[in-house]
Order: C-alpha cells, then structure tokens, then sequence
C-alpha cells in the first residue's frame, strides 16, 4: 500500500511538472516486475540448478559438521585421561574446525548469492530490454516498478543536480 502510494506521489509530482512546463506530452507507465520476472520461462532451470549447488555447498558444511562433532565427542570421552599437552593440541584442533566451519559458512553465503546473481541476471537483462523497447515504442517517458515505485525506465531528461547543488550553495 505504501509503495502505490509513493508511486501515486511520484506521478502527481510528475504530471504537476509536466503540465507546468507544457514541453513535451509526459505519458507514465506501470510494470510488475516481479510478476514479469516470474512469468519469463527458464525459472525451473534456475531454480533446479540453484537448487544443485545450494545442495553441494550444505553436503560439503554437513560433512565438515560430522568432523568437528566426532572431535568434540571423542575429546569429551577421553579428556580425562589426556596429558595436559595431549589436551591443548586436541582442543586447538577443535576451535581450528570450528573456525573452518564458521568461515566456509561465510564463503557459502556469499557464493550462493554470486550464483543466484549468475543465474539470474539474463532473464533480468531480458525484461529490462523488454520494457525499454516497449517504453520507446510507446511513447513513454517513465516507467515504475509497481511494487516498490523503482524507476526501471526513463526518457532522456533534463538533469536537474546543477539546479539542486545551486540551491544547496554546492560547487
């Protein structure tokens, strides 16, 4: 509710503009993003291939898990019996597989999201090229994201920073 609100504030703001100057014929469009994103086929694709490295990431940290778990409970059984020396090296072992995990936490996250940016960013390419080319074909000079009032598309304009750094007192 509050981002048609904003959108429905950006285009008054827009048309009061507009017809103020009574340059040129201001036309505004409006686009789902989202729904078009979902609608481009190839989503199964991405998903199942997301889905597969997702899986080979969780598989590797499972799998590093069951170590450190198996080092904590073997160190637990036989603590009490270690020398002091025997000890320490076991327990530095421990806090190293621990930080391993924590750290391939970390680099997993950042893959998965560089892979989902992979994976994804040809259809977004494709339906962004697909509302500028319908924009211009149809004459409009904005056009927002629905859901959020995101510009996705505009006309050349007048770049207005000069006129607003002059207000502001900046160079």
């Amino acid at each position: 509710m509050r981002s048609l609100l904003r959108v429905v504030i950006v285009l008054a703001i827009i048309s009061f503009a507009g017809s103020a100057s009574a340059q040129k014929v201001q036309k505004i469009g409006h686009v789902d993003f989202a729904k078009l994103y979902a609608a481009i086929p190839g989503q199964d694709t991405i998903k199942a291939k997301y889905d597969k490295f997702q899986k080979e990431l969780s598989d590797e940290f499972n799998k590093m898990q069951a170590e450190y778990t198996t080092k904590v409970d073997e160190f637990q059984k036989t603590e009490a019996t270690l020398s002091n020396i025997v000890k320490q090296t076991k327990q530095k072992e421990i806090v190293d597989i621990q930080q391993r995990l924590e750290a391939f936490q970390q680099s997993a996250s950042q893959s998965l999201q560089q892979k989902e940016g992979e994976l994804t960013a040809p259809i977004i390419t494709r339906a962004k090229k697909a509302i500028s080319e319908v924009a211009k074909e149809n004459g409009f000079t904005y056009i927002f994201n629905t859901t959020d009032g995101v510009l996705l598309f505009s006309e050349n304009g007048d770049d207005i920073m000069p006129l607003v750094k002059k207000k502001l007192n900046l160079k």
